[in-house]
């Protein structure tokens, strides 16, 4: 009887061999593709669609990664266990410290309170908008996807009373942007001239008592939506590095001693910190404020679900600048969060 047993059973191992090997194929796998994706965000690899629009979601590739080492463990494929480790670790590097407070919070110089905000097509509640600047006492405010109606509207609305200097480069559609202040500004040109992008105003803005030049970009590089965007997406991030300058960064090393006095840039970059184009302009003297607080991970696209939130609206100041606070508001009529921080300027300029 034991040895009939014993031949009823049999069959059964080679099944459990294909099973397990199946397994180890599938794990295997998975461990590649955390492994490839891990290094193209590492090393800065991303090179056109869809690579850049997927690595906007690399904290999400993280928790998964994690999720994919814990079942590799458990598993016991120790192999695809320590692949999963390394690319988790090599994710975590780059996400982790966006929320972890760092930086300047007070630079001892006159404050500016800045407010940014893509207005969807002009599509943004006015009276939101308005009640934003007074309630939160804004001074600067960078207003992307802009109409010439809706800056006719925020005026009836009173923003005019609270903002009454304007660089105003609105169009119809998408196109424009501007730049809004409680303070004397210069319309400075476009940054975004000859690149491609929407309109990217530059203002140079007086400070009372202050003898350093500040300006204030309102960005607005196109999507990365598609192919035939790429080159607009890139070209317009890398017109950050200077003014009118459109070559990338690390053709001039010293680009940052061009820049106009100190610069504030803020708007919809449609780019995270995952960007390598996004980190090319970081590495040209700039801070992002969210991440001086802790905050780089909170998302400002897409409001209305369907797509996992990502964080591409920034407020980006020169490292010699501090930030006070930093906040995230949602606003009805526009599929992106408004972004607000106080940036204090550094004394003895």
């Amino acid at each position: 009887m034991d040895q009939v047993g014993t031949r009823g059973t049999a069959p059964a191992a080679p099944a459990a061999r294909r099973r397990s090997a199946a397994v180890t194929v599938l794990v295997a796998l998975a461990a590649a593709g955390f492994a490839v994706f891990a290094a193209l965000r590492g090393l800065g690899l991303e090179r056109g669609w869809p690579l850049v629009p997927v690595l906007a979601y690399t904290p999400y590739v993280l928790g998964a990664a994690l999720l994919a080492a814990t079942a590799a463990g458990l598993l016991r494929r120790w192999v695809p266990l320590a692949v999963l480790v390394a690319a988790a670790a090599v994710l975590a590097a780059a996400v982790v410290p966006r929320a972890i407070p760092f930086g300047i919070s007070g630079a001892g110089g006159p404050e500016l309170r800045v407010m940014s905000l893509n207005a969807l097509g002009g599509g943004a509640d006015v009276a939101e908008v308005v009640a934003l600047v007074r309630d939160r006492e804004v001074t600067v405010l960078a207003l992307q996807e802009v109409t010439p109606d809706l800056l006719e509207a925020l005026s009836e609305a009173g923003l005019d009373d609270l903002l009454p200097h304007t660089v105003d480069h609105s169009a119809a559609g998408v196109h424009g942007s501007s730049v809004h202040a409680a303070l004397p500004l210069t319309d400075l040109g476009d940054a975004a001239a000859g690149t491609g992008a929407f309109a990217m105003p530059r203002a140079g803005m007086e400070v009372p008592g202050y003898s350093f030049p500040v300006e204030v970009v309102s960005v607005h590089p196109l999507p990365p939506l598609a192919p035939g965007t790429m080159d607009g997406w890139r070209d317009g991030l890398r017109a950050l590095s200077g003014p009118g300058d459109a070559e990338p960064a690390a053709a001039d090393p010293g680009n940052r001693l061009h820049r106009p006095g100190l610069r504030i840039l803020a708007g919809d970059f449609n780019a995270t910190l995952d960007h390598a184009e996004l980190r090319r302009v970081l590495d040209e003297g700039y801070v992002s404020a969210a991440t001086v607080h802790g905050r780089g991970l909170e998302p400002t696209w897409p409001t209305g679900g369907g797509l996992p939130g990502v964080t591409i609206d920034h407020v980006l100041v020169d490292e010699s600048m501090g930030v006070g606070a930093f906040e995230v508001v949602e606003v009805t009529g526009s599929d992106h969060r408004a972004v607000l921080a106080r940036v204090t300027l550094p004394e003895g300029r």
